[in-house]
């Protein structure tokens, strides 16, 4: 019989009820065994519409639950570094979401933690899952669009509900902890390396505090360049373009992949303007948070290296702290 690791989810958070606890209940090697909220009648109705068996009404209860392996946490932003230390403190490992914490000093907390304890934690980027993804950088490592030298990453959505934790600054909301940690992240996964040099553009929504729309240029080895626009005040969109000497890459719904449909990778020659040269790869529908959730259990279970380490985590962070610090001084920041 195949080996379940057996999870707890820290919270009911919109992104656990709608994709990870499906993810989780559909999952090949995952066994969700309880949820915690400190609101205990919250916890009861989830795990009453999820079939989860049991409820608790604290986050410390579910850390002190021998049944529980491993944790899922999508607390609000400023709440993953401490909660994920309080996690790995119990033996727990951990799945924390986006980004692992507000800046790189709480991940190399975060990586301290779990390297004294001895347990696995990893930061829930669910895209490094997709097959698009992956299709994306086996085709840019193999040269069939000639040297890559840019990409361009577009991510937003509008939302001015102030009530929302994506727009409460004092908890890390902001397009670019939210999304444009996603640009950053995925750039770093194409060119397989870490920018040298960051600069960023902020426009601040002035009742919020909160960044709305922010445009980076993050400037790798080798004369790679990322430029990206991430936004919770514009028109949602997602595109990514990966530029080579000789072709490009599109993904085509880069982020929010729908688990249900077929997705795509288009590569495109350059041959013509009007899109003569593209080769359309259609990738079958999968869920990319069940296949995360699945690579964390197998790597818990010592079955295969961890995707993605602390050291990628806090890497991320460095970059995001190098653009908050350009914002201020408008000036190049190294990460």
């Amino acid at each position: 019989m195949v080996r379940r690791l057996k999870w707890g989810v820290l919270g009911a958070a919109n992104i656990a009820r709608k994709h990870v606890i499906p993810a989780m209940l559909a999952s090949e090697r995952c066994e969700l065994v309880a949820i915690a909220s400190r609101d205990e009648e919250r916890a009861r109705a989830t795990a009453c519409d999820f079939g989860i068996p049991t409820a608790h009404g604290s986050y410390e209860a579910l850390l002190a639950d021998q049944a529980v392996e491993a944790i899922y946490n999508p607390l609000p932003n400023h709440l993953h570094a401490p909660w994920t230390i309080k996690a790995l403190e119990a033996g727990k490992h951990v799945l924390c979401e986006k980004p692992i914490a507000l800046d790189a000093a709480e991940a190399r907390e975060i990586a301290g933690t779990a390297e004294r304890t001895g347990r696995l934690v990893m930061e829930a980027f669910m895209v490094r899952f997709h097959p698009q993804w992956r299709q994306a950088r086996e085709i840019a490592e193999s040269g069939r669009i000639g040297e890559v030298r840019a990409m361009q990453t577009i991510f937003s959505y509008y939302l001015t509900d102030p009530a929302n934790v994506r727009n409460q600054r004092d908890i890390g909301g902001g397009g670019l902890y939210d999304v444009g940690c996603y640009a950053i992240n995925t750039a770093r996964y194409i060119f397989g390396a870490e920018p040298e040099r960051a600069i960023a553009l902020v426009t601040s929504d002035p009742v919020l505090g909160t960044d709305c729309v922010t445009s980076g240029l993050l400037s790798f080895s080798k004369g790679r360049q990322l430029a990206f626009t991430c936004a919770t005040q514009l028109v949602p969109c997602q595109r990514v373009q990966i530029l080579g000497m000789r072709g490009r890459i599109e993904i085509e719904i880069p982020f929010n992949a729908p688990k249900a449909a077929d997705t795509a990778v288009i590569v495109d020659d350059g041959s013509d303007l009007a899109g003569g040269g593209r080769d359309r790869i259609i990738l079958p529908a999968c869920d990319q948070y069940a296949l995360q959730c699945d690579a964390f259990s197998r790597a818990v279970l010592g079955e295969e290296p961890l995707a993605a380490t602390m050291a990628d985590a806090v890497a991320n962070m460095r970059a995001i702290d190098a653009l908050f610090r350009s914002a201020r001084s408008g000036a190049w920041e190294a990460p």
